[in-house]
């Protein structure tokens, strides 16, 4: 009884097959050229003895395929989908798509091309069959028309993409991509690039040699090819596992100098691709090594593109890079800020979501921010709230740049100088930003209060509607984070503004008294802060007198005081000279 093989040898066996099958081809092809060039040359014309007439090698049409033929022509013009689809027809197409004669097979091409341009629904699986024939007919009418049928296909939706390779239509289609005919190039590539966004797909390219010969079309002088090619280039980076081996193939240095193509769309995919490939850290070294820091520089000059989602993609990439200290100063060194801020400034919503990506990365580093301030990147961002006041991403990310800048006296200056308070300050209105990005504004709000400079400032732009979001969040359990943030805000700014509190005492007190009831310790600590600064306004004093605040307060008080008492009990005392620790009492 034999036993299975090892994963290798399966391998191996399969390669070997493979190559067989492929030599076998070759072969055929090759024989049959042979046929043509004597068939084609002025002996054979002659009629004489131990002569064959030129005509003799035209492939004979059987009577079965002429039937088949028929059967198709019959049904071509009928606009019945069962029709069509009926097997009849099915039966011709797989009779037609394996004949010698081109012309037969260029009827079963036709009838497929006709079916993809007005089929409505799905072809069915079996329709699939006639294709691994055809595209690897010897005629290169065949492989245009079957190539076309099938890009129009996919375009539309209307075949399912992992079972064409389960087909084996996959194979002939990498084997058309070094076609001398530029069309069948462009369809077999155009093929590719729309299977390759399926995962299983992307493995069964990346098992032969398809990515070589896409990188190959990727540097066509065919703009229709090179775009198709790193398209394909571009669905393939789409899956973590495959990003290493494209790497390993040499994919790097090509989308890099892609990025400098007079074509936008070249532009647009390789700067995608590249922006996938940086989403894995492990491959920056790899990247960024390409010349002296080529890469950085194309995608800074990308970033001044009229092309708007060239100039983002660009923008994304580098945001996927800036994870690396190391880069983001090298960044700040090539003088990114400035055409990031007037990214930031554009009109165009995705150009400034995607500075600010970009740009609030940046602000996290320390040595960053006096550079950015300098910059103007403040002033910049008062503006971007201004101007895209209801944009989530806007709103959250602004507000975490503010933040970060605010830690420089610089950066407290340039945010008192600004409007930026005034503008986050309004966006905590319920109706202008999601949860998300109430907590960001919130917490950001937070950091400028405790700061001494800031604190009169953003005392001085409250309002009482501003109060009355900040008491409503804070008395909103079922957001903990936001909750806090709104509560800390109150309770640092106190007494200035204590009169826009006192219409809200009952719900203020509301949401202390749940704090103090809280297991987190940081909330009783905030409501012991804030009600110890509020003590000290008549009203508020008047109001936690014998309330229920005051009971639990002293609750807190006792049970704060018994577990000090049972920590000075087991506190450890000072060893002794002549004792050692492991023989010490907790007495």
């Amino acid at each position: 009884m034999g036993t299975a093989l090892c994963e290798r040898c399966a391998q191996l066996v399969e390669d070997l097959s493979a190559y067989v099958r492929r030599l076998s081809r070759e072969i055929v092809e090759k024989i049959k050229e042979c046929i043509q060039a004597i068939a084609q040359c002025c002996c054979m014309r002659r009629k004489g003895k131990g002569t064959i007439p030129r005509t003799s090698y035209k492939p004979l049409v059987q009577e079965h395929e002429r039937l088949a033929a028929q059967e198709l022509v019959q049904h071509l013009g009928s606009g019945s989908e069962s029709v069509l689809l009926g097997n009849d027809c099915l039966q011709a197409l797989n009779t037609l798509a394996v004949s010698e004669n081109n012309e037969l097979q260029q009827s079963a091409a036709v009838y497929l091309l006709h079916l993809s341009e007005h089929l409505p629904t799905a072809l069915p699986s079996e329709f699939l069959e006639p294709y691994p024939a055809l595209l690897r007919s010897c005629d290169v009418e065949v492989q245009r028309t079957t190539s076309l049928s099938l890009v129009n296909l996919l375009v539309d939706h209307n075949v399912n993409k992992e079972l064409i390779v389960e087909m084996g239509t996959m194979e002939p289609i990498l084997d058309l991509l070094e076609s001398g005919d530029l069309t069948v190039q462009c369809n077999s590539c155009a093929c590719v690039a729309m299977l390759a966004t399926s995962d299983a797909n992307r493995e069964a390219i990346m098992s032969g040699d398809g990515v070589l010969r896409i990188l190959v079309l990727a540097k066509s002088y065919d703009p229709r090819i090179q775009r198709n090619a790193v398209g394909a280039l571009l669905n393939l980076t789409r899956s973590e596992r495959v990003v290493g081996a494209l790497c390993q193939e040499g994919v790097l240095p090509v989308l890099a100098l892609l990025l400098q193509s007079a074509d936008v769309e070249v532009q647009f995919y390789s700067c995608s691709a590249l922006r996938n490939v940086a989403a894995v850290q492990e491959h920056h070294s790899s990247m960024l090594g390409i010349g002296d820091r080529f890469l950085l520089k194309s995608l800074l000059s990308l970033l001044s593109s009229p092309v708007e989602k060239n100039s983002c993609q660009a923008c994304l990439c580098l945001r996927n890079f800036s994870e690396n200290v190391q880069t983001q100063e090298e960044l700040m060194a090539l003088g990114c800020v400035p055409p990031l801020t007037t990214m930031l400034r554009s009109p165009a919503v995705g150009k400034s979501e995607s500075a600010i990506t970009l740009l609030s990365a940046l602000s996290q580093h320390p040595p960053n921010r006096d550079g950015l301030v300098e910059e103007g990147l403040v002033q910049a961002v008062d503006e971007l709230l201004l101007l895209h006041s209801s944009r989530t991403t806007v709103l959250s990310l602004g507000a975490v740049t503010v933040a970060n800048l605010s830690t420089t006296p610089t950066g407290q200056q340039a945010v008192m100088d600004s409007h930026c308070v005034s503008r986050l300050l309004t966006a905590l209105d319920p109706t202008s930003a999601t949860e998300g990005a109430r907590i960001c504004i919130a917490s950001c709000l937070h950091h400028l209060t405790c700061l001494e400079l800031l604190k009169p400032h953003i005392a001085e732009k409250m309002t009482a509607e501003h109060i009355s979001h900040l008491v409503r969040y804070a008395s909103q359990e079922e957001i903990p984070e936001l909750s806090f943030h709104a509560a800390c805000i109150i309770g640092e700014l106190g007494m200035n503004v204590a009169p826009l509190l006192r219409p809200h005492c009952d719900a203020v007190l509301g949401y202390l008294l749940q704090f103090l009831k809280s297991p987190e310790v940081r909330f009783q600590q905030l409501a012991i802060a804030t009600l110890s600064t509020l003590k000290n306004d008549e009203c508020f004093a008047a109001a936690v007198s014998g309330s229920a605040v005051q009971e639990q307060l002293c609750r807190v008080r006792a049970q704060t005081e018994k577990t000090s008492k049972l920590l000075s009990m087991v506190s450890p005392t000072s060893p002794s000279t002549d004792q050692p620790p492991s023989a010490q009492s907790l007495d």
